[in-house]
């Protein structure tokens, strides 16, 4: 996959499709506001996202150890994220929220792009 803004713009937007219902749905009972809500879940991915585009893949490991060292940083990030800026719920509920949104968004992407990723990337 290219490593360019046009793929990661996509690569986002994927990403966001997957992970924002979730998140949001997953919030449903913290906060009053839907606009709260929808920021909450885009600013946690355009704290993670970034990172798991650009920069792990230049560090000089094998391809399973990258995605994974990637995937723990998305997921410890946006777990952080959401903890520290949801108030109040508990780390271990911040943790789930981002649990379920990676592994969905990592299973629906990884369809996509074995799928249709020509057309995309």
């Amino acid at each position: 996959m290219p490593m360019n803004w046009y793929a990661w713009l996509i690569g986002f937007g994927l990403t966001l499709a997957f992970e924002v219902p979730l998140v949001v749905w997953l919030l449903r009972d913290t906060l009053p506001s839907m606009r709260h809500k929808l920021a909450i879940a885009v600013f946690a991915n355009l704290l993670t996202h970034p990172l798991v585009w650009f920069f792990f893949p230049q560090l000089p490991l094998r391809y399973v150890p990258r995605l994974v060292l990637s995937e723990c940083w998305a997921f410890a990030g946006e777990a952080l994220f959401y903890w520290t800026v949801v108030s109040p719920i508990s780390f271990a509920r911040a943790s789930l929220i981002s649990l379920v949104a990676n592994l969905t968004s990592f299973g629906l992407g990884w369809v996509v792009v074995t799928r249709w990723g020509n057309l995309f990337f």
